[in-house]
C-alpha cells in the first residue's frame, strides 16, 4: 500500500503540503481552543479581555517546566493550564464584581500588567522572550485536546452549570432571585476559560520554539474576542469555526498582513452590526434552508 502511494506521488505531495501548511494547520486547532476559551466567559455574560494574558501565562509556565525540569510534556501542559486558572481565581474574586465595559477595561489592564512583569523578569527572558523551547507538540495533541475541550464544554452546557451560565447571561438579577450563585458561577466560567487558554498557550509554545511578551498583547486579546464573536457564541460550533476561519484569513490576505489589527477590528464591527449572532447562527441557517426548500418546491410545482 505504501509503495502504491509512493508510485502515485501521494507521499511526495503530502510532504510538500505538510511542510508548507503545517503552521497553519497547527494554528487552526490552537485558535479554535482560544475562541472556545472566551466563549465560556461570554456564555456567562462576561466581556473579558484577559485570555491573551492567560495564554501567555500558560505558555511561559509550560515552556519553563519543559526547559528547566525535564518533566513529561503532559505534566508541563497541565501546569500550563492550572497556573492561569489559579491566577484567574485570585484576580476574579475582586474583578468580577464589575461588568460590561468596566470588566473589559479591568481585564485589559491585567493583561498589560502581565506583559510588563514578563518584560522585567530574567527567568522569562525579558523582552527577548524564551528561545529553544523543545518541539513536543504533535498534530494529534491538538486534535485530542480540541476534541476533549469540545466534549467537556458540551457536557457543561447541558448541565446545571450551563443552565446557570445562560440564566446569568440573560438576566443576572432574575438569576440571583432564583437562587443562582451568580458570583460563584461567574468565577467558575472565568477560571475554565483561563485554563483552556493556558493549555492552548502551552501547545503553541512547544511548536513555535520561541515566545515573547509581544505575542500576548492587546492586539491578541482583541483577535481572540473577534474569533468567538465572528463565529457566534450561541453554540460551540460557532467559536470553533470562527477561530479556524480567522486563522486562514491572513493566509488569504498576505498582502495586507501589516494591517491585520485593522482587518480584525473591521470584522468585529461589521459582525456586531450585521451578524450579531455570528456567521454560525442555527436559527438563521434553518430559515435559509427552509426558504431554499420552499423555493425549490415551488419551482418543481410550476414545472
Amino acid at each position: 500500500m505504501i509503495e502504491l502511494f509512493t508510485n502515485l506521488g501521494f507521499i511526495d505531495w503530502w510532504d510538500g503540503f505538510w511542510s508548507t501548511y503545517n503552521t497553519v494547520i497547527f494554528g487552526l486547532g490552537v485558535n479554535a481552543m482560544l475562541a472556545l476559551s472566551i466563549y465560556v466567559t461570554l456564555s456567562c455574560g462576561l466581556l473579558s479581555l484577559a485570555n491573551a494574558a492567560f495564554m501567555g501565562i500558560g505558555a511561559y509556565a509550560a515552556s519553563l517546566i519543559s526547559m528547566q525540569t525535564g518533566l513529561p510534556f503532559p505534566v508541563a501542559l497541565a501546569i500550563g493550564g492550572a497556573l492561569p486558572a489559579l491566577v484567574a481565581l485570585i484576580i476574579g474574586i475582586p474583578t468580577l464584581r464589575l461588568s460590561g465595559v468596566y470588566l473589559a477595561m479591568a481585564t485589559l489592564g491585567f493583561g498589560e500588567v502581565v506583559r510588563v512583569i514578563v518584560l522585567n523578569m530574567d527567568i522569562t527572558g525579558g523582552p527577548l522572550g524564551l528561545n529553544g523551547i523543545p518541539l513536543k507538540t504533535e498534530w494529534w495533541h491538538i486534535v485530542l485536546l480540541l476534541a476533549a475541550t469540545l466534549y467537556i464544554l458540551a457536557r457543561i452546557r447541558r448541565s446545571k452549570i450551563g443552565r446557570a451560565f445562560e440564566a446569568i447571561k440573560e438576566d443576572e438579577v432574575a438569576a440571583r432571585l432564583m437562587g443562582v450563585n451568580v458570583a460563584g458561577y461567574k468565577l467558575l466560567a472565568f477560571v475554565i476559560g483561563a485554563a483552556i487558554a493556558g493549555v492552548a498557550g502551552g501547545l503553541n509554545a512547544h511548536y513555535t520554539f520561541t515566545i515573547g511578551p509581544g505575542n500576548y498583547a492587546f492586539e491578541n486579546a482583541v483577535e481572540i474576542l473577534t474569533m468567538a464573536v465572528f463565529g457566534g457564541t450561541s453554540t460551540l460550533i460557532g467559536p470553533t469555526i470562527g477561530g479556524m476561519v480567522l486563522t486562514l484569513l491572513p493566509e488569504a490576505l498576505r498582502d495586507f498582513n501589516s494591517y491585520r489589527a485593522v482587518v480584525n477590528g473591521l470584522i468585529l464591527v461589521l459582525v456586531i452590526l450585521y451578524l450579531p449572532k455570528g456567521i454560525w447562527d442555527p436559527r438563521r441557517i434553518r430559515a435559509w434552508v427552509n426558504a431554499f426548500s420552499r423555493r425549490k418546491a415551488q419551482a418543481g410545482g410550476n414545472n
